[in-house]
């Protein structure tokens, strides 16, 4: 298997230090908000890698950490913590905040079909380890105290910059977005291990240490999180490319410090969604959430499908157009593999399967491009294969891909057995419903729901699509 490795910047051979086994470590959400589908782009992919990985073979232990504490809303260790902003805009407690994210999180993974980690951990509940690890670096002189914080020292690395080569003007105040003056650094690069009162006199989160009253800043988390559950060397980092700098390098960074060896082979980013107008964030435009799609009708599968549709070092534009499209072409795709159920009789062709799933791995296999596994399983479709070895290949393939391709198929084939005589009128006012619903025009489509049910039927959208019910 070749995995693009974001260290080297080029492909490599992916060879666990463990024969068999591979630790993966993926960064987690910050608590504070929902997670908008950019966001979950990087979780989607992440998730794919981590299921090939399994398909092939491999045992692997995934461990996600939970931020609930000190991700500041600059990822440069300035402006207000994450965590305290959400609180104050719902007028909640952090933890009310954080266990009602975290519950939303995981509920839009288990739509998007993303599995859960093995291992998840809140940042809350390493308190003392983060403690621990900081001590060590104290004491090993690759940190300092300085106006009650504590900073890691980057001027002890022989090499800080390890994904790009940045200089040091390009951190000057005002240079790069997200950089303020912060006196109490000996280097521009310098950051934060632990917060106390001299950062934030309102922060609702505090624990006791050797250094004052105070908290964890962002980046230790991860390393200790991880060193915790997977040990001293890790196999795959994952998180989104805006993460490789400056959190990734930080994590590198301390661990190494703290460890005394490298610490991860290889390190798996995945780009940006963007908008027409750019990337996509929280505070910009309008917030594109799974709830906000499945609001406007579309089944969360369809994103991840349209996600698959495009390698995850590309940058993905979304719009509507580009996710109706995807739509469509989903649609269509269950609409083939449906009338594959009705007859699932027959031996598996054993080459026909062989070949097929071969040319499956070779797409995977060759740093996950989904765009091509995608189309191997039409390829699948289009041959001359029965109907037990296209549905055995489209079940194998789905183990990785996530679509619940079967169950949808099945479940098309089934109303289409099962549909009523709907009358001719009904029918039309449906169609202009569809049509309504395509444009965005929800008020002619709320109207047209309307008229369909004074004439004595109910129609749902639902994740298998459009249901019309005899009221």
């Amino acid at each position: 298997m070749q995995l693009y490795n974001s260290l080297s910047h080029k492909k490599e051979e992916f060879i666990p230090r463990e024969a068999g086994k591979v630790s993966m470590y993926t960064c987690g959400p910050t608590v504070y908000h929902y997670a908008h589908i950019g966001n979950l782009r990087s979780y989607i992919m992440e998730d794919i890698l981590e299921k090939y990985l399994r398909f092939t073979g491999l045992d692997v232990k995934r461990v996600m950490n939970i931020t609930d504490v000190g991700h500041l809303t600059s990822d440069g260790d300035t402006g207000d913590d994450k965590m305290l902003k959400g609180a104050k805009r719902e007028h909640k407690t952090v933890m009310e905040i954080a266990k009602f994210y975290t519950d939303a999180f995981f509920a839009d993974c288990a739509k998007l079909n993303i599995k859960t980690p093995d291992v998840v951990v809140p940042a809350t509940t390493y308190i003392d380890e983060f403690i621990r690890v900081i001590s060590v670096l104290m004491d090993k002189g690759y940190a300092y105290e300085a106006g009650g914080n504590i900073y890691f020292d980057t001027s002890k690395l022989e090499k800080y910059y390890v994904f790009n080569d940045f200089k040091e003007e390009d951190l000057a105040v005002g240079v790069r977005e997200g950089v303020e003056e912060d006196g109490n650094k000996r280097n521009k690069a310098d950051f934060v291990l632990w917060f106390t009162k001299s950062k934030f006199d309102d922060q609702e989160l505090k624990w006791e240490s050797p250094w004052g009253v105070g908290y964890p800043g962002w980046h230790i988390e991860c390393s200790c999180i991880s060193m915790k559950n997977l040990g001293d060397y890790l196999d795959i980092h994952c998180g989104g490319i805006d993460n490789a700098f400056p959190h990734h390098t930080n994590e590198i960074a301390q661990s190494e410090a703290y460890l005394g060896h490298e610490w991860c082979n290889y390190w798996f980013h995945v780009h940006h969604l963007n908008t027409n107008s750019g990337k996509m964030s929280k505070s910009s435009g309008e917030f594109l959430t799974v709830s906000l799609l499945e609001e406007k009708g579309y089944d969360p599968l369809v994103y991840r499908f349209f996600c698959l549709q495009s390698h995850y070092r590309k940058s993905l534009v979304f719009s509507w157009e580009n996710l109706d499209n995807a739509k469509v072409t989903f649609d269509k795709l269950i609409a083939k593999i449906a009338p594959l159920t009705a007859d699932k009789s027959g031996d598996i062709d054993k080459a026909e399967y062989d070949r097929l799933m071969a040319a499956f791995n070779e797409a995977l296999g060759n740093d996950i491009n989904t765009a091509m596994g995608i189309t191997v399983l039409y390829d699948v479709l289009k041959s001359g294969a029965n109907n037990a070895t296209k549905l055995a290949l489209i079940g194998k393939f789905d183990e990785v891909l996530g679509l619940d391709l079967i169950k949808k198929a099945e479940a098309k084939a089934s109303s289409a057995d099962e549909t009523p005589d709907i009358p001719a009128e009904v029918m039309e006012l449906v169609e202009q419903r569809k049509a309504a619903r395509k444009e965005k025009n929800f008020a002619l489509a709320d109207e047209l729901r309307d008229r369909i049910a004074a004439l004595g039927y109910e129609i749902k959208e639902t994740r298998e699509g459009t249901q019309i019910n005899k009221l």
